[in-house]
């Protein structure tokens, strides 16, 4: 089951402002929490990539689901962890498209971006 979570677009948009993740729209980032999933994840993204947009006339925008059996119980900062580790998948055009966790030839490692976007929230504290 799904449902729109509201708590974690506030956050979602209070990071972006707060760390001046400036090529991300919080705007186009719509937030959702699922319930009974069988993943182990905490959170997942979905990027309406090139051909949907074309399909529906649409910008480009991303889904931020939350699975609340695993994402719920965590402490607030180990929650903007995992937020932070999902917006580092838009990449920097803001496309619709997602980077994946591998690294590229001469592109910086993800998880780098991930701790990078840490480091910042950290010195906010």
């Amino acid at each position: 089951m799904w449902s729109k979570a509201p708590d974690v677009q506030k956050v979602i948009s209070s990071l972006v402002a707060r760390l001046d993740i400036s090529w991300v729209d919080a705007k186009r980032i719509h937030c959702f929490r699922s319930i009974n999933s069988t993943a182990r994840a905490y959170a997942r993204i979905w990027g309406l990539n090139n051909v949907w947009q074309l399909a529906l006339d649409q910008e480009p925008a991303y889904v931020i689901e939350v699975l609340s059996e695993h994402f719920d119980d965590l402490k607030d900062r180990e929650k903007n962890k995992v937020l932070l580790h999902e917006i580092a998948h838009i990449p920097k055009n803001f496309s619709g498209a997602l980077l994946p966790h591998v690294r590229r030839r001469g592109k910086r490692n993800f998880h780098d971006r991930v701790e990078e976007m840490i480091r910042q929230y950290d010195k906010l504290k």
